[in-house]
């Protein structure tokens, strides 16, 4: 073979190398960090906990909880976003011990709703402040909400309701591969608290799809788009009829 020939081959052996170590990537919150903190639980020594969570564990929860706090954008706090941050990581911290792996649940996805719910309750707690010694008019400019706006609002929301009770007794009908289930869930469970979504970034909820399934951007794609087929023939059903026949599939896709 000549030595262009050679060089050729190489020079393409060397970019397919480049391709798969970007496609390599680390995970923050992988199975090392769900294995450390089931030893910091199992350990009943001060020291050697401390060290765990120090050496293997403190990382991924601050970047956890930074991905969280920008996800869901969280209106109502008044202090530094560095102060929230340490305050969701000291509350999975006080939380650690009640993580059980023998349930089957990964670390990721059970920290990142401890977060959420943390973020949940003080979010609404600051924001019945804020409506105690704001007006009404206050509020409204703050949410920047309109008449139709609100309309609008309570129709999609009432169909939401409906869409993730249809999806939570049908997944397991429309989905037999267990990666794609665990898509689907994920999805579901990003419905459920969009309340709290403020940006609905297509990048941010993808990477928190990512991370909590472990399944790479074009299945997530994939799964997302069977879920848009439902939606859709669903959404016309619910204009004309104002329901939904949530625990049944068979009426929509035969």
């Amino acid at each position: 073979m000549p030595k262009k020939k050679n060089k050729e081959v190489n020079d393409v052996k060397a970019e397919i190398k480049k391709i798969v170590k970007k496609k390599k990537r680390k995970v923050y919150f992988g199975q090392e960090v769900q294995d450390a903190i089931v030893d910091y639980n199992s350990s009943k020594k001060d020291t050697e906990r401390n060290k765990i969570y120090g050496t293997r564990i403190h990382a991924a929860f601050d970047k956890l909880s930074e991905n969280i706090i920008n996800t869901f954008k969280f209106t109502y706090f008044d202090m530094p976003f560095a102060d929230v941050k340490h305050e969701v990581v000291a509350f999975m911290v006080i939380n650690i011990h009640k993580y059980d792996h023998t349930k089957g649940s990964k670390a990721f996805s059970y920290f990142s709703i401890v977060a959420k719910n943390y973020l949940i309750l003080h979010n609404n707690n600051n924001y019945k402040k804020y409506k105690t010694h704001d007006d009404i008019l206050t509020l409204d400019s703050h949410r920047n909400f309109t008449n139709d706006t609100n309309e609008r609002k309570e129709y999609l929301e009432e169909f939401i309701d409906e869409l993730v009770k249809y999806f939570d007794n049908n997944i397991l009908n429309i989905f037999k591969n267990k990666k794609d289930i665990d898509v689907a869930f994920a999805i579901v469970e990003l419905m459920k608290t969009r309340e709290y979504i403020e940006n609905f970034n297509k990048k941010s909820l993808y990477i928190l799809i990512r991370e909590m399934t472990d399944v790479n951007t074009s299945h997530i794609t994939k799964v997302t788009n069977i879920l848009k087929k439902h939606y859709k023939k669903m959404l016309h059903r619910f204009y004309y009829h104002g329901s939904l026949d949530v625990n049944n599939i068979d009426k929509f896709f035969n």
